[in-house]
């Protein structure tokens, strides 16, 4: 099996400025070990100029308490130097299985109105 490592990212909602009732989505990421256990993509042929890309890709991660008190969070992971959405989870105690599917548009570390700071891995 392929290895990896790299960051996975996590979206909160905090309201800002406080009792405003906006909410506003807050990425950070952490660095996860795993394995690659699937590994697949296709191209949708959607009636778009430029065809979607999807992979179909499953990743093994052992479940830390970070990570499994904030499953719920988890929204997108980074792999050969794009952002993937994370479309399910799996609890396979005390794995997690991450499964991927197209690209991730959201709010990423690099992305947010601080981007002028370095990003914020834990």
């Amino acid at each position: 099996m392929a290895r990896f490592f790299g960051p996975i990212g996590f979206v909160t909602c905090e309201e800002q400025p406080e009792g405003s009732g906006i909410c506003v989505d807050i990425p950070f990421e952490k660095n996860y070990r795993g394995e690659i256990s699937k590994n697949s993509s296709r191209r949708d042929n959607a009636e778009q100029l430029n065809k979607n890309i999807n992979i179909s890709n499953t990743i093994s991660i052992l479940a830390d308490p970070y990570i499994s008190n904030r499953v719920n969070t988890i929204r997108y992971i980074k792999w050969l130097g794009s952002y993937w959405e994370i479309t399910s989870v799996d609890v396979e105690s005390p794995r997690l299985i991450l499964s991927i599917g197209g690209v991730y548009n959201g709010p990423t570390v690099g992305t947010s109105s601080d981007s002028g700071e370095h990003p914020r891995v834990e």
